[in-house]
């Protein structure tokens, strides 16, 4: 009888172990699971994110632009000026 006791408690070790790493590879998927909801968010976050700065960076593209044109108008402005300044020193 003592050797069917042990038989049997032999029988469950591996049963047992087989458990434990069932526990394990659950617990770590739960893990695994709660990484990439927090990963999801982080990612819906920055591509949010860049959204709003690929936004700020064409407004930051458009004022260029009119500054630009804006300078080009100035020295036109000016050369005229002077163009004028000196038809008028001429008379």
């Amino acid at each position: 009888m003592a050797k069917q006791a042990l038989a049997r408690t032999t029988d469950l070790e591996p049963i047992d172990r087989l458990e434990e790493k069932i526990k394990l590879l659950v617990g770590m998927i739960t893990q695994l699971r709660s990484e990439q909801a927090q990963s999801m968010e982080v990612h819906a976050r920055l591509t949010q994110e860049i959204e709003l700065l690929r936004g700020k960076l064409a407004e930051a593209d458009h004022t260029n632009a009119e500054l630009t044109t804006l300078r080009d108008e100035r020295d036109v402005i000016r050369t005229r000026v002077t163009e004028m300044l000196a038809q008028l020193e001429g008379i």
